[in-house]
């Protein structure tokens, strides 16, 4: 629980800071435009003033001289200059290809008016001609740069999720592999103490009903070392009836639960073969059995239904408890999560290691309603060509 409380807060504190970030960097950017912006402007004013002393000059060579020299100095910014008088069209740094109608160069006026306001030359009070300009080759690159940077900045960000999200998971699956073997390890050594002190007590005539306790006792606890061997390596598949296999656990689980428990279930009649690792699988159906009845808080209906697709099989563990909220159903599956004040958290989070690492299927919560109950999944893969009818 305290882990997942941190990573979500890490998550957010990620997500809070790149979120600035990339705030800052577009505000600074939109700063930067403005004044280049705000420089093109000031150099076309010099332009449109350029264009009006010619319009005033009486053939000054000297003047116009200079005013020409200002006029060739705009290497950069595009302009479409209309004259007045005899509604002509002049451009500079505009591809001729773009001008070869004047339906284009209206066009092209029409898109420049949502740059920059015209520049308009008078003559005294006589209007000589418009200047219309637009956005350089500079400003246009510039004004999508921001879009390039923030595709960068969120790639970059993905790669480093990615990367702590996997290396997280390798460490989580180390960790849990672990535990398991050393688990397995500790239960071990009293196992095999009790198996011999069981052989004492035999050769001293103890009552044999009490023997039988004792050894349904350690047969249980040398399913669970079974078990945690198999979590801590690479456990072996084996072709399967899984049918058997479901019954199997649900009649274990039917045997030591409560009378208040209504059980049910419900399994095809012909035989269904998977591969399967039956200790792993049944550990898997014990899980979300006890999670229902936890649900349950002790009293209710579970139900074991099985269905058959082409290629697929679906085992539905469905209970009529308290319901899963929406926002858990992914969450529950992350080792630490729970809603039990003493739990682990590690119940379904083994189930889905069980089930999608070493099954290759998959485990969900179908469906789920707050005090309707809810409905579990697991997905596992047939064997078609075993598959034959039951016997």
């Amino acid at each position: 629980m305290f882990y997942s409380k941190e990573r979500t807060f890490f998550r957010w504190f990620i997500t809070f800071s790149s979120v600035v970030i990339i705030g800052l960097f577009l505000w600074n950017i939109s700063i930067f435009f403005e004044k280049i912006k705000e420089e093109e402007r000031n150099k076309m004013e010099i332009l449109g003033s350029a264009y009006s002393e010619i319009s005033k000059s009486d053939n000054d060579d000297n003047i116009n001289d200079v005013i020409v020299e200002i006029l060739s100095s705009n290497s950069t910014t595009p302009m479409i200059v209309f004259g007045v008088n005899d509604e002509s069209y002049s451009s500079r740094n505009i591809p001729e290809e773009n001008l070869d109608s004047l339906d284009e160069k209206l066009s092209l006026i029409e898109n420049f008016k949502t740059q920059y306001e015209p520049i308009e030359v008078y003559d005294g009070d006589t209007l000589v001609s418009i200047v219309y300009y637009g956005y350089s080759d500079l400003l246009i690159r510039l004004k999508y740069f921001p879009i390039i940077i923030i595709l960068i900045i969120l790639l970059f960000l993905g790669v480093i999720y990615y990367f702590f999200s996997t290396s997280k998971s390798h460490e989580q699956s180390q960790l849990w592999a672990g535990m398991a073997k050393e688990t397995a390890h500790q239960i071990g050594t009293p196992l095999s103490s009790l198996v011999g002190w069981t052989e004492i007590l035999r050769s001293e005539n103890v009552n044999p009903s009490y023997l039988i306790e004792i050894e349904k006792d350690v047969s249980r606890l040398e399913t669970i070392t079974e078990r945690f061997s198999k979590i801590g390596s690479l456990p072996k598949l084996e072709a399967t009836n899984i049918i058997k296999a479901t019954q199997d656990a649900y009649d274990y689980l039917k045997a030591r639960s409560s009378r208040l428990i209504n059980f049910e279930i419900h399994l095809p009649s012909n035989e269904i073969i998977v591969d399967l690792n039956e200790e792993l699988y049944s550990w898997t159906i014990e899980n979300l059995v006890k999670n229902a009845i936890d649900a349950l808080k002790g009293k209710g209906d579970i139900k074991i239904e099985m269905l058959e697709e082409s290629k697929w099989v679906h085992i539905l563990i469905t209970d009529n408890g308290k319901g899963i909220p929406k926002s858990q159903f992914k969450k529950i599956f992350s080792p630490g999560v729970t809603s039990k004040k003493r739990g682990w958290g590690l119940g379904l989070s083994l189930a889905k290691r069980i089930i999608e690492t070493y099954h290759e299927g998959k485990i969900k919560v179908l469906k789920s309603e707050i005090n309707q109950g809810t409905t579990f999944e697991i997905k596992l893969q047939k064997k078609i060509s075993a598959i034959k009818p039951r016997g």
